[in-house]
């Protein structure tokens, strides 16, 4: 099954729908079945709606952080040295501050349990 079209309340084709959910609509989609030879229409409704404080960040920008890179990987290695990373033999891990690896690849390989 494939997504083709998803459309947000108002937009042509939401109009009837946006009538009738109101506020709770956030989207439309068509989906077509290839198989069955269908198109279904789908929509998105919100069902509750309350209060929440999003948790604190588990690193800050100056944390340094350890990163298990396997050593054949040599192109997370160059990454991790491009990063301003240094090699520690002795953890045999990659020591980084987070805010140089935050959203990037490297992020991946942060290993909790070094510190």
């Amino acid at each position: 099954m494939k997504t083709r079209l998803i459309l947000k309340p108002g937009q042509r084709g939401t109009k009837s729908l946006a009538k009738e959910y109101g506020d709770a609509l956030l989207c439309v989609r068509f989906r077509y079945d290839a198989e069955l030879r269908q198109r279904l229409k789908t929509v998105e409704l919100v069902i509750e709606r309350k209060e929440w404080t999003p948790p604190l960040p588990r690193y800050t920008a100056d944390t340094l952080v350890s990163l298990c890179i396997k050593a054949a990987d040599m192109q997370m290695r160059a990454q991790a040295k491009a990063a301003g990373g240094r090699w520690n033999p002795e953890k045999r891990l990659w020591f980084v501050k987070y805010g140089k690896i935050a959203g990037t690849s490297l992020e991946k390989h942060i290993y909790v349990d070094a510190q």
